[in-house]
């Protein structure tokens, strides 16, 4: 039988899964840094919780073990991966034909905010690597777990990957002012053109993966 204190050790491993997806510089820590840099320390936030929030849902998949949703979402892996992989190209079209804004308008708007943040969250559930690491993580972890310990699983990986998302907005946004107009383009430039390559690679593993 487990000892109660598995638990928080759970929740512990929990939080550090969500930290580890979340840090390395993908799709999403590009549109966090850069909407950062437009719109201020909340809009990057909002962007990295939309991403939290999915990573979430699909820890509370594995760590409940719904093993018939997990069958249809992986079956519908390469029509997420095209969403995922269009939604990409879109964003990074927008970002390159934008002009620099003005660093004193001040935060982004509240709707705006609910804005990035649905569409990060429509983004990550998309992202099939995003679907098959949190199965197979969560799926190993419940399968040592106490039986009262899926939902500290999920608030971990939630709590984790939000860490991140403050950490990296609190980061970029102590460097805000410092970006002109000429180095808003160039981040600008950068950003679409990270986010063109990586929606070029998800759609080429797909191709390859069918």
């Amino acid at each position: 039988m487990e000892a109660p204190s598995s638990v928080p050790v759970l929740f512990a491993q929990s939080m550090l899964i969500g930290l580890s997806i979340a840090a390395p510089v993908g799709q999403i820590g590009v549109l966090a840094i850069q909407r950062t840099l437009d719109h201020g320390r909340a809009a990057g936030l909002a962007t990295g919780l939309g991403a939290a929030l999915a990573d979430a849902v699909y820890g509370a998949i594995g760590a409940f073990g719904v093993t018939g949703l997990i069958r249809w979402l992986l079956g519908l892996k390469l029509w997420l991966g095209l969403f995922g992989g269009a939604y990409l190209l879109y964003l990074a079209w927008r970002i390159a034909t934008k002009p620099p804004v003005q660093r004193l308008q001040g935060q982004a708007a509240p709707g705006t905010l609910l804005r990035f943040v649905s569409g990060t969250f429509l983004l990550t559930l998309s992202n099939p690597t995003t679907i098959l690491s949190f199965m197979a993580v969560f799926g190993a972890l419940a399968g040592h777990a106490p039986a009262a310990s899926p939902w500290a699983m999920v608030l971990g990986v939630l709590l984790g990957s939000a860490l991140w998302w403050l950490i990296l907005a609190a980061v970029v946004g102590a460097l805000r002012d410092r970006f002109d107009a000429r180095w808003q383009r160039v981040v600008n430039g950068c950003s679409a053109a990270l986010l063109a390559g990586l929606a070029g690679w998800q759609l080429l593993q797909l191709t390859r993966a069918a």
